[in-house]
């Protein structure tokens, strides 16, 4: 007995894509873009510090890492002792605006669209809270399509460990072998190369394709729109 959907072979998806059982995304510069309401968040939690605002580019080049990090980029690592109070304020001002300051990348529905049509389960791997994605998915009529959502909030360790990638295959029911992550970002590559998983580099983000070489990268695409290209 067979048990899952049965994947069928679609001329709509990449051929790079389409041998995998299960689809991974990263989300942020992958699928969604949601820097305007993360450059308020960033700005707003160094502020309740005491810090002057940082530069809009500097904080879109630190989105997908996590917010402690992220924080030791920005202000410097002295500041890392009150990384919990800085994503407290992060979290407050992320409450008001996430949601709506998020839209979806070009070609980004009919990705998930194409994919769940043919029988590839799809999952989301992210450094943003669970209930941000998914609320971002209900309001755009998507979130029937993806089978598992991992946020920062479900595991011990976010994105470059592998703990995400993990823990959607297990929701998703499928072998890490039959897997591909799709991420915009090297911390996306480190996940997906400590898991020995496919990784397709899209180019929709902060991360110049050179920075991918030395990656087991399977092919590099322009936006996440080539998953599926519309024909």
């Amino acid at each position: 007995m067979r048990i899952g959907p049965v994947v069928t072979e679609s001329p709509h998806i990449h051929p790079a894509v389409a041998p995998a059982r299960a689809v991974l995304f990263d989300f942020d510069f992958t699928l969604a873009d949601s820097s305007e309401g993360i450059v308020a968040c960033m700005n707003h939690a160094l502020g309740r510090l005491g810090l002057p605002p940082a530069p809009a580019d500097a904080i879109r080049r630190t989105i997908g890492l996590d917010l402690g990090t992220a924080l030791g980029i920005l202000a410097g690592e002295k500041w890392r002792p009150r990384e919990d109070e800085f994503l407290e304020h992060f979290v407050r001002k992320a409450d008001e605006v996430m949601v709506a300051s998020t839209t979806f990348l070009p070609g980004a529905a009919r990705v998930l669209r194409t994919l769940h049509g043919a029988g590839h389960r799809v999952g989301i791997v992210t450094t943003k809270y669970r209930h941000r994605v998914e609320d971002a998915l209900e309001r755009d009529g998507l979130r029937e399509f993806v089978g598992a959502i991992v946020g920062a909030d479900d595991v011990p360790w976010p994105k470059p460990a592998p703990d995400g990638l993990m823990r959607a295959a297990d929701l998703l029911g499928t072998p890490l072998s039959q897997c591909i992550f799709v991420g915009d970002s090297t911390v996306d590559a480190m996940a997906a190369k400590a898991l020995g998983v496919a990784f397709v580099a899209v180019l929709s983000g902060t991360t110049e394709e050179e920075a991918f070489v030395g990656y087991p990268v399977r092919v590099v695409l322009g936006g996440v729109g080539e998953v599926a290209p519309r024909t």
